[in-house]
């Protein structure tokens, strides 16, 4: 557009001094020309767009907005049209507590009021991109800041909306998944009005008041304490458990011996062990009878 208006400037210069009266009237063919070349370069250059890979291209000519994208690669445009270049791709964008790691400097991180009146501050990450053939429709309704129009007030909005109806605890632990589902589909049915596709939502990091932090960790230690002596207990039944069923064992071992065993079975089994006694290489044995004829082993023979 610039070379354009340089050209057109210099044709006009070129006309105006073309009087024979004027001094510089003999320059008038030379402006002349050089005003219609840098025109004609002008016109080729604005005519013709570059769009980079995963970008989208919309023509703006005087204002109103031309319905058809321009897609990747070389495009002819109108001359006088204005081009702005959407990123089609997936954007992120990042609301936390610490400094200089999202989009805004400073504490971006969003606070938000439970439904037990704590207040629990979120760090969240929005993973979102354009859809390419609604690119003309956010350029005319939105305009091309859509990520501070658009995505923050929405997604802020959309969780506190959402935290009321959770406490500070279930939020932080066994209701995260739960609540992390109901904003993604909230925020995506808005974005899906204003030709945004929700990708994905990464909720980084759910902070809670100090006071709540130590009544969990208390909880927690409580209940490890409890599993702990749970387990000391169950031990304790089952070394019972054994003690008892040992002492069983034993006690009809006994019966069966009282009960079942005669005095020629016992001498049997004593003639046994003599026996096993007497061969022993290094056994000096001495076993005194009873009267009833029990032999009597002296030495290793």
């Amino acid at each position: 557009m610039f070379l354009i208006i340089v050209g057109i400037v210099l044709y006009l210069a070129g006309q105006g001094i073309g009087s024979p009266n004027l001094v510089f009237s003999k320059y008038s063919p030379t402006f002349k020309i050089v005003g219609i070349v840098f025109a004609l370069i002008g016109i080729l250059t604005s005519a013709v767009k570059q769009i980079d890979a995963g970008e989208v291209g919309v023509q703006s000519v005087f204002g109103k907005v031309v319905p058809e994208t321009l897609s990747s690669g070389l495009n002819f445009v109108n001359p006088i049209a204005n081009v702005y270049i959407f990123d089609a791709k997936t954007q992120n964008y990042t609301m936390s507590a610490v400094h200089d790691e999202g989009d805004k400097s400073g504490d971006d991180a969003i606070r938000v009021l439970t439904a037990d009146g704590l207040e629990v501050v979120v760090d969240l990450t929005v993973l979102f991109r354009i859809l390419p053939s609604e690119a003309p429709k956010i350029l005319k309704e939105i305009g091309e800041d859509y990520k501070n129009k658009v995505v923050r007030p929405i997604t802020r909005t959309m969780i506190r909306d959402n935290a009321v109806y959770y406490d500070a605890v279930a939020l932080y632990s066994l209701k995260r998944n739960e609540f992390q589902t109901r904003i993604y589909n909230d925020i995506e049915k808005n974005f899906k009005k204003r030709g945004l596709v929700l990708e994905q939502l990464l909720i980084r990091n759910i902070n809670l008041p100090n006071s709540v932090k130590q009544t969990i960790e208390s909880k927690i230690n409580a209940e490890q304490d409890a599993q702990k002596m749970q387990f000391v207990l169950q031990k304790e039944k089952q070394e019972a458990e054994r003690k008892r069923v040992e002492a069983q064992g034993i006690a009809d071992y006994q019966k069966i011996l009282s009960t079942g065993l005669s005095d020629k079975q016992l001498q049997y089994e004593s003639i046994i062990a003599q026996k096993e006694l007497a061969k022993s290489p290094n056994a000096k044995v001495i076993i005194m009878g009873s009267g009833k004829g029990t032999p009597i082993i002296l030495g290793n023979n």
